[in-house]
């Protein structure tokens, strides 16, 4: 049984939860940028079992991020997904009032940071060169005395930052996911899958 947020436009804990597992953020974030996909196809792409991603799918359609799509062979044997909504916003702080809610909640943080860190140790243990990408990837940071509004408006910042960055990517008649008519994967040959994160929060020197 899926519970009622306690808070207007607060998100759900099943679905905080749900993308939270490793398996699920990979699948999650797979048909975020390659659009509707085939659950064979996941499988071999991600390097698991249909049976495992089967399953997988159906937690993440329960929580209400994904959801079947029309088959598109007419091959009733295997099934097709997407995505049901992009991104999700929330703090563990939302949870107070359900103390089990608020555990659960910063597991999925802890999740989440350790999925941000993983893919850059990834990054930067690379093997491949890739000079190219190398100059074009980056990294930024600064410390300065700031206020909860304050901090929130650079957050408020970025978010448009990053939306108008992905509006330009779709220019061509590619949405922001990075694939053509939002269903079919972009062939582009320069593209790749890039991943963009950003963390602000009161520290000390």
């Amino acid at each position: 049984m899926r519970r009622t947020p306690s808070v207007v436009g607060m998100e759900e804990i099943e679905a905080i939860t749900a993308v939270h597992h490793p398996a699920r953020r990979r699948i999650y974030d797979y048909l975020s940028l390659h659009g509707t996909t085939q659950v064979t196809t996941l499988a071999r792409e991600l390097g698991q079992q249909v049976g495992s991603v089967s399953h997988h799918l159906r937690m993440l359609k329960r929580a209400g991020v994904v959801e079947q799509a029309p088959d598109r062979t007419g091959d009733r044997r295997t099934s097709w997904w997407r995505t049901s909504r992009q991104g999700l916003s929330w703090s563990a702080d939302d949870f107070s009032g359900s103390p089990a809610d608020a555990l659960l909640a910063r597991e999925a943080e802890r999740a989440n940071v350790e999925t941000h860190v993983g893919r850059l140790r990834a990054w930067h243990r690379r093997t491949t060169p890739l000079p190219e990408w190398s100059r074009a990837a980056f990294s930024i940071d600064t410390v300065a005395w700031a206020t909860p509004d304050e901090l929130a408006a650079l957050s408020a910042a970025m978010r448009e930052t990053f939306a108008a960055w992905q509006a330009g990517l779709a220019a061509g008649g590619t949405d922001a996911t990075g694939t053509d008519d939002g269903d079919e994967p972009r062939t582009d040959p320069e593209r790749m899958p890039v991943f963009v994160f950003a963390h602000g929060f009161p520290t000390a020197p």
